[in-house]
């Protein structure tokens, strides 16, 4: 019986930007924030994963608000599952999905006490295993708490990646490697805040601020917004 031949490495979407040009772009977003940070609020990596969990869904202004007190109460595992999902879920309630999250919250609590000696895990196989902790969540994790060079693809990325050209794809994964594949390693550790950012901020999604924007003139995006005459 012949042997199976090794499946392909899928084909990316190529790049409409020149190497020269996404090393452009990080120059002028590196210039408005030199060493970008996530908005979320954390004091310890533990308390930055479940910001993070609970962060999808939700607004990183109203995670901020729903963790303050919760965080002040609990901010390690052992507190956390002591705290319980009921006082867990009622410090959440304003944000989305809260019900799951909160159960999510205390069960990846109880996995690290059980399996980690209540550390969090810097490597993206054992954060994965952590209930409410996908490869995105995993992704700023390991960039934020262990300086990691990774790329954590949300809806403003994706969408600046897109729209720019720098980067296209037709899923997060595939905008994620391409990335990775394109992004200078002088920029890799800030990249993904620094897209981010430009996404939260410049780069929206109804009407980008294209006439206030440092990466205007290498931005492939076709459909440009002009100022609105006052």
């Amino acid at each position: 019986m012949a042997a199976k031949k090794p499946a392909k490495k899928k084909k990316l979407p190529r790049p409409k930007l020149t190497r020269a040009q996404i090393a452009d772009i990080y120059k002028e977003l590196a210039k408005l924030d030199p060493a970008p940070r996530t908005e979320l609020h954390y004091s310890n990596p533990y308390t930055l994963v479940v910001a993070v969990a609970l962060s999808a869904q939700a607004t990183d202004v109203g995670v901020n608000k729903a963790t303050k007190a919760l965080f002040e109460a609990a901010d390690t595992p052992e507190k956390m599952v002591a705290l319980g999902e009921d006082k867990v879920r009622d410090h959440i309630k304003t944000i989305g999905l809260f019900r799951n999250k909160a159960k999510n919250v205390i069960k990846l609590s109880q996995m690290l006490i059980d399996d980690f000696e209540s550390v969090v895990p810097d490597n993206r196989e054992d954060l994965e295993k952590l209930p409410g902790v996908g490869r995105k969540t995993a992704n700023v994790v390991l960039n934020e708490a262990f300086n990691q060079p990774t790329m954590a693809v949300d809806t403003h990325i994706f969408r600046v990646s897109n729209r720019t050209g720098m980067a296209p794809g037709k899923d997060p994964l595939e905008v994620e490697l391409n990335l990775l594949k394109v992004t200078p390693d002088e920029y890799a550790l800030h990249a993904h805040h620094w897209l981010i950012l430009h996404g939260r901020y410049v780069c929206i999604a109804r009407k980008p601020k294209c006439f206030n924007c440092v990466i205007e003139p290498i931005c492939k995006f076709k459909d440009k917004t002009k100022p609105v005459d006052s």
